[in-house]
């Protein structure tokens, strides 16, 4: 199947608030530097700082946000919404884990993952775990949920292994469920492969044909069909899957005139919204940063 690029228009003044699924171009505070998003059931998205580590609430509805959170002085990267609103954040150089009341701002848990230079980058929720991928060393990070949610004492280290192989660069970056919910799929950003990697770190390459997805980013996955932010490229690309995740067929490429950079994706209504990460602007306290809500392809 050929892939199709698609370009979604960029909002006009008319367009760019309706009262009905609120702005499709959301404000962030300048010299942010948003990095991860994450939306819960209320409508609200979470934005994390790689300057501070700051958590920024914004409402979907009307725009208006507030810091949610202080951060620790070093990044948060990837972030995950439970049901039980907890905010899961991927701490980035700063080698750590913290979970947050998404009601209060409380930092319910904070977990050294790493004392050694590392890059916790992203976070998902599947298999009754939160997993952390590190995109400095080959091992996955698992914080095994209890009876009710209830949060570990530590994180337990999981090596990856198999078909991976880390280079130079950022290596695993995004991760997410595959469709039957047996396993986890992991970007490596600097080769632009896919892997689904079983709970115990064996990693099988995704066959994808022809394609890659270099630069792949955030993920997202709705049923068979994985979205892939390739975040210099500009676009999200559509994969169909098969229910095992061991192969897939990428469909389209979708940029718009308001993507700077985007990072991470998540859900609401009838929209995905990406954070710009603007990483080839210098980045200075009055730089400015938006995230971006545009139609689910």
């Amino acid at each position: 199947m050929a892939t199709v690029l698609a370009v979604v228009g960029a909002a006009s003044p008319a367009a760019a608030h309706s009262p009905a699924r609120g702005p499709s171009v959301l404000a962030l505070p300048d010299g942010f530097q948003p990095e991860g998003i994450a939306i819960g059931h209320q409508p609200y998205a979470y934005f994390g700082s790689r300057a501070d580590g700051d958590i920024y609430r914004v409402n979907l509805r009307t725009g208006a946000g507030a810091t949610l959170s202080q951060g620790p002085g070093t990044p948060s990267l990837g972030l995950k919404v439970d049901d039980r609103g907890r905010l899961f954040v991927a701490g980035g150089s700063g080698g750590d884990a913290r979970v947050i009341d998404t009601r209060s701002g409380a930092v319910l848990k904070s977990y050294t993952l790493q004392t050694v230079p590392s890059f916790i980058n992203d976070v998902t929720l599947t298999g009754g775990a939160a997993w952390y991928t590190d995109s400095t060393n080959p091992v996955l990070f698992k914080l095994p949920l209890g009876r009710h949610g209830k949060l570990p004492a530590k994180a337990v280290a999981v090596p990856l292994t198999g078909d991976i192989a880390y280079a130079t660069g950022v290596n695993a970056n995004g991760i997410a469920p595959t469709p039957d919910g047996k396993a986890l799929i992991v970007v490596q950003s600097n080769t632009g492969k896919l892997f689904r990697v079983t709970y115990d770190g064996k990693a099988t390459l995704i066959d994808l044909g022809a394609e890659n997805v270099t630069n792949g980013d955030g993920l997202w996955l709705r049923g068979r069909t994985l979205y892939v932010v390739q975040n210099r490229l500009n676009v999200i690309t559509k994969i169909e899957l098969n229910r095992k995740g061991t192969a897939g067929t990428v469909v389209s490429r979708t940029g718009s005139p308001n993507f700077d950079v985007p990072t991470t994706i998540a859900e609401h209504g009838k929209r995905f919204y990406l954070p710009n990460a603007r990483f080839t602007t210098p980045a200075t306290p009055e730089t400015t940063y938006t995230a971006v809500g545009v139609p689910i392809p």
